[in-house]
């Protein structure tokens, strides 16, 4: 892993600067400690980041959790929702255990390729209020609704009004475009010109640069306010330090809404995090394939470390693992070590990380924006057909004004109603020959499977056949039969001889011409081929 140090260094620093004001905002949001969210981001980078059999995804607090975490404080309090943090890890192992992580696989490419495109048009609509040094909360709210009672549009409008009447923060927005500048200069131009320049990552610059703008204006005209800047707790000594930490009451565990609340973490967790997997492995220019229940694993043991030490619940957070691809990580080396950047800061320089303009993190989280969501992804995505367009545009508008996970259900949905449409209309299923020819003759072929999605189709098919005509109908590559379809052949058995249908029936033992035995025939070539 130390192979690739220099490329995992360059992007930890880039992670780091991402996931600081989100594990902040996260804790927030979720009626938190502020210092849980940060607990959680250095379990989630140094533990998870260890036993993970991802190469580029990045753990820690997730905003998909917040409104559970929120509503679970409030109802249990904090310790005892702890117990329930630890209990969620613990019945993850037990996923993990049962070989639960193949449930990623089962969720289309366009609903995974929505989450991305939608997850970046939030990162950068949310951002925008920041940038212009108007929205006061600290970062990572990405529901549509947020927890001062506003939503995505209305912190949009008050921004755009700002704007429009000049009643902005002048310099959170001047060293916003400042950064802004540094990062596409970096990435376009000197990224290309030397080693220096791919080593020393554009955002590190970019903060830095930040960092001297707030002292140099502090008490002129473009001076920051403490509110438009990076918020982590300072501890006076050792003690106060110490006393951030909160620990579990295991004496909680004979209430059941602490079991209820573990469980329902630890499904919503795993979710995320196997979805977070699949759009990573996507995201991943090396296209390695993560193991999904070692995943489970990692993440189940993450989330008991956090819970017994005051943090939030864990998940892979696909904010900081596309960061973490985009700045060129390369291996689990650049989770790690975003981690250890995470603890060290928190105690050694939380008044230097609080100096960091939000602004300048906005312009960074732009940039990361804006290549989750690029024009070309919307382009490619329409050239593929309403099939693949439909689920990926719900899938994103669900996301930008419900939240993450009901983005990803509504998207599902869609695309399982566009395969049972498809397959209710599947030519593929039911093939007729010579209908175009005046002779009475048509020709059906059933396909490999046919179930009972195509019981409709096949009803309508067969109830249209004309009096006096002939039928072949092919069986012969069918190789599973739904029981309803069984029973419909059954029934059309019996309304042939009454219609003056001849029906030829080709399966692999032969052909056999209309015979009495019709119905008898068919149940016996069907118990032959598929035997329960």
């Amino acid at each position: 892993m130390f192979k690739t140090i220099k490329n995992d260094l360059p992007a930890s620093i880039v992670v780091f600067f991402v996931a600081l004001p989100l594990c902040l905002g996260i804790a927030l949001a979720s009626g938190a400690p502020l210092f849980s969210g940060l607990i959680a981001g250095i379990v989630g980078g140094i533990v998870v980041g260890a036993m993970s059999g991802s190469n580029i995804g990045v753990s820690g607090p997730a905003a998909g959790l917040a409104a559970i975490v929120l509503v679970a404080i409030n109802s249990l309090g904090y310790q005892n929702f702890l117990v329930a943090v630890v209990l969620g890890g613990i019945i993850q192992l037990v996923f993990g255990a049962l070989r639960l992580g193949i449930i990623g696989y089962f969720f289309p490419s366009s609903v995974i390729k929505g989450m991305l495109t939608g997850i970046g048009i939030i990162i950068i609509l949310k951002q925008i209020p920041y940038f212009f040094g108007m929205d006061k909360n600290p970062q990572g709210d990405f529901a549509f609704l947020q927890v001062d009672g506003k939503n995505t549009i209305t912190e949009l409008l008050n921004a755009i009004n700002a704007l429009i009447s000049g009643n902005i923060s002048v310099g959170a927005t001047v060293i916003a475009l400042i950064a802004m500048a540094i990062l596409i200069l970096w990435s376009n131009v000197l990224s290309k010109k030397g080693k220096i320049f791919q080593l020393v990552q554009g955002p590190l610059v970019a903060v830095v640069v930040g960092i001297i703008f707030y002292v140099v204006t502090q008490g002129g005209s473009m001076n920051l306010e403490s509110s438009h800047l990076v918020s982590v707790p300072v501890p006076d000594s050792f003690d106060s330090f110490k006393s951030q930490f909160n620990f579990p009451n295991f004496g909680a565990l004979g209430n059941m809404e602490v079991w209820i609340t573990g469980f329902t973490i630890a499904l919503v967790a795993s979710l995320e995090t196997l979805l977070c997997v699949e759009a990573t492995d996507k995201l991943d220019p090396h296209k390695n394939v993560t193991p999904t229940n070692r995943e489970l694993f990692a993440q189940g043991t993450g989330n008991i470390v956090s819970g017994m030490i005051g943090g939030l619940p864990i998940t892979q957070v696909i904010v900081r693992s596309s960061a973490n691809i985009q700045s060129g990580g390369v291996s689990k080396m650049s989770a790690i070590i975003h981690g250890f950047f995470l603890l060290i800061s928190v105690i050694v320089i939380p008044k230097l990380l609080n100096m960091i303009p939000l602004s300048v993190l906005a312009a960074v989280l732009f940039i990361v924006g804006f290549k989750l969501a690029k024009p070309s992804t919307f382009k490619s995505m329409f050239s593929l057909g309403w099939k693949q367009w439909v689920p990926f545009m719900v899938t994103i508008l669900g996301i930008v004004f419900v939240d993450l996970l009901w983005g990803i259900f509504l998207g599902l949905v869609v695309g399982i109603l566009i395969i049972m449409i498809k397959s209710y209309q599947n030519s593929h299923f039911l093939h007729k020959e010579g209908e175009d020819v005046d002779d009475g003759r048509i020709k059906m072929t059933l396909a490999e499977e046919v179930t009972f999605f195509n019981k409709g189709a096949i009803l309508k098919e067969l109830d249209n056949i004309p009096a006096d005509s002939f039928l072949e109908l092919d069986v012969t590559k069918t190789r599973y039969l739904d029981n309803d379809i069984i029973e419909i052949l059954e029934d059309f058995g019996l309304k042939a001889r009454e219609r003056n249908v001849t029906v030829k029936l080709i399966s692999e033992r032969g052909i056999e011409e209309n015979p009495k035995s019709y119905i008898e025939f068919f149940k016996r070539e069907i118990k032959r081929k598929y035997p329960a």
